[in-house]
């Protein structure tokens, strides 16, 4: 395979539909029983070779919905299958197994990094969970490998966290999540704590290592500039649903739904001919315990209608093979 070219195949990894999860809570003077609807009916799928990434605004469900993937809580309703493996509803035991061909990165590299592990240990631990049967020798050469195509040399395997910096950080979280060799990995803000130099150094990296080991990505960020440059699939959420679902080029040059035009516009352009109308939002997202009746985006849109207030809009695939809930279409 050519360098640059990535294959991607219609065999599905992750199909995710109609999911739920609804957290409750107690609000008011008499501790009502309410619940935030942190996803609500949910349904998409990642393709093998794939990058899908879930854009939106904070609190609108990303990180939920990552947890659910990687079964660290677990949903109301609907199912999560991988692999053709319905993982929904099954117990620790099952998820666990699964976790190595399904590897997480987080957002902060310290915060999931023991600070009193060195390197080589960090990096080697899924080997012992996931390898029992791997010799010392065998998982301290694979450990080496790994960070080596990580970019961390092997003469940092006895240090610990703390003496790198949040890029070689960042870079030891995803040689842990590649040891294993998986096939799905869910990045959650994986470079949003960075600078921006760094972060395009990560991205680089990533880029690299789904050519060289045909790796699947799901993608969470709220930064729309980020996403522009690793996804090939796009899928836009507001408070717990998904608005749009489009390609790369389609999603950023005739978006449809009008939050993503939003989304959009809201990217600084220094290119006179990139430059967008921009389309400021009123108000602030809405309480996800008392969502709005119908679209629940009707209360900001610029373009809201009588029945967007009263009908709750189905996801629809229009002409150009994007899905958008929307009563515009």
């Amino acid at each position: 395979m050519a360098k640059g070219v990535r294959r991607l195949t219609s065999d599905t990894v992750l199909e995710i539909t109609n999911l739920k999860k609804y957290f409750p809570i107690s609000k008011g003077i008499f501790a009502k029983k309410v619940h935030v609807k942190a996803i609500d009916d949910v349904s998409f799928s990642i393709r093998k070779g794939e990058t899908a990434s879930i854009v939106g605004e904070s609190g609108c469900g990303k990180s939920t919905l990552a947890r659910l993937v990687n079964g660290l809580i677990e949903a109301d309703e609907g199912k999560i299958v991988f692999k053709d493996k319905d993982l929904t509803h099954e117990k620790e035991n099952v998820w666990r197994s699964y976790r190595q061909p399904m590897q997480m990165i987080f957002q902060d590299p310290y915060a999931s990094l023991s600070p009193k592990i060195k390197v080589k240990d960090l990096v080697g631990e899924p080997l012992k969970v996931h390898r029992p049967t791997m010799s010392k020798t065998e998982r301290l050469q694979l450990v080496e490998e790994t960070l080596d195509i990580c970019g961390i040399g092997r003469h940092h395997l006895n240090k610990y966290p703390h003496q790198f910096s949040g890029g070689q950080r960042q870079r030891i979280g995803i040689s842990r999540a590649l040891v294993l060799h998986p096939e799905l990995m869910i990045l959650d803000e994986a470079v949003s704590a960075l600078d921006v130099s760094v972060q395009a150094q990560i991205l680089n990296l990533l880029r690299d290592l789904q050519e060289r080991f045909d790796l699947t990505y799901f993608f969470i960020s709220h930064d729309l500039s980020v996403v522009e440059h690793i996804s090939d699939t796009i899928i836009v959420m507001y408070l717990g649903n998904i608005v749009e679902i489009a390609d790369k080029q389609t999603l950023f040059h005739d978006p449809k739904h009008p939050y993503t035009k939003a989304l959009l516009s809201s990217i600084p352009q220094t290119h006179p001919k990139n430059q967008r109308e921009k389309i400021v939002l009123q108000g602030e997202i809405p309480n996800a315990a008392e969502p709005p009746s119908g679209c629940k985006f009707h209360t900001r849109c610029p373009m809201a209608m009588d029945i967007c207030k009263k009908v709750r809009p189905e996801m629809q695939t229009i002409e150009d093979a994007s899905q958008v809930a929307c009563h515009l279409y």
